[in-house]
């Protein structure tokens, strides 16, 4: 029985080796999937996954990381309360570090949430001071980002712009003391659902490493135009949530479980992907769902595995014609 496992991984060795030669195209075979992604060509925007797509099945922290490596993805967005409560197993952030570093995975963000933005300044002390716990643990990790979604108010008063750069502000210098940056996240029914008025604040901190952080769907559910994406720098976007949305209702109505895999919705993937590389992005595409219908119906290897190969898909077809 050795002696067949042996033979069947030479044979395997042999073919990756073979395809590398003919230039990585891709390859269907009977290996499982986190195997058979091993003969498709590398892509210049990295596919990754937000572990918000596995929060149904309540999985610790250092399993997501394994199974999203199994699953073929080159990068992971964690969240920060499922670091917190690894660490508070006894878990540490260097063994996370190492994990990732072992399985190949690059950190892509940290998904966290502070009242960094709330117009109690004594709220906005708190947050800072969360903010510096959460970057001092990110940083352990070697992480090098944070989400930053507006908290703290419930619409924005686009007379307070300055105010606003000057809370963004605030966290990015923390972002200079701890090597983590925060990234400015637009919501598309949250307080700033305008990538307008996203640009506007990040530009007038006058930081040089202000950024932001799009979201396929939460740009159509802010009512947003896609034709002038593209005045935005893209390699200053480390990070972008990919997900897909339908044709209805209307995208004021949407909620974040309507979101479905890359290439299920009527996401115009072919005109936007090639934009958004022409404008220089080459981060990562971040596979972000709370689709409960995929929940009871997907275990958590089979979403793993449609989001990997689904995002791939799409990507690889928009970026045809244009690399």
């Amino acid at each position: 029985m050795k002696n067949k496992i042996s033979r069947r991984k030479a044979i395997a060795t042999s073919l990756k080796v073979s395809l590398a030669a003919m230039g990585g195209y891709a390859f269907k075979s009977n290996l499982p999937y986190s195997e058979n992604s091993a003969f498709k060509k590398k892509l210049p925007i990295r596919i990754s996954l937000n572990t918000s797509t596995l929060l149904h099945y309540k999985l610790d922290v250092d399993v997501q990381i394994d199974m999203v490596a199994d699953a073929g993805f080159d990068g992971v967005e964690l969240w920060m309360r499922d670091i917190m409560a690894y660490l508070e197993k006894g878990g540490k952030a260097e063994q996370l570090k190492r994990k990732l570093e072992d399985r190949g995975l690059i950190l892509e963000n940290i998904i966290g949430f502070s009242r960094w933005c709330s117009d109690d300044p004594e709220e906005r002390i708190k947050a800072l001071e969360q903010l510096r716990e959460e970057m001092m643990i990110i940083a352990q990790m070697g992480g090098k980002f944070i989400a930053a979604p507006v908290q703290g108010i419930e619409s924005l008063d686009r007379n307070k712009y300055d105010d606003y750069a000057e809370r963004y502000n605030a966290i990015l210098n923390l972002g200079d003391e701890t090597g983590v940056t925060p990234i400015l996240e637009l919501w598309g029914m949250g307080a700033l659902n305008k990538v307008s008025d996203c640009a506007q604040i990040a530009i007038a901190t006058g930081h040089p490493k202000a950024t932001m952080l799009l979201d396929f769907y939460h740009v159509y559910r802010g009512g947003n135009d896609w034709d002038t994406v593209d005045l935005l720098n893209g390699n200053r976007l480390p990070v972008i949530h990919i997900n897909d949305y339908p044709s209805s209702p209307s995208y004021e109505l949407l909620k974040d479980s309507d979101r479905v895999l890359p290439g299920e919705g009527v996401c115009p993937f072919n005109e936007l992907i090639p934009k958004l590389y022409n404008a220089g992005f080459r981060g990562g595409f971040s596979v972000e769902l709370f689709n409960k219908e995929y929940w009871e119906t997907m275990d958590a290897e089979t979403i793993l595995k449609n989001s990997y190969e689904n995002t791939y898909a799409v990507v690889e077809n928009a970026l045809a014609k244009t690399i």
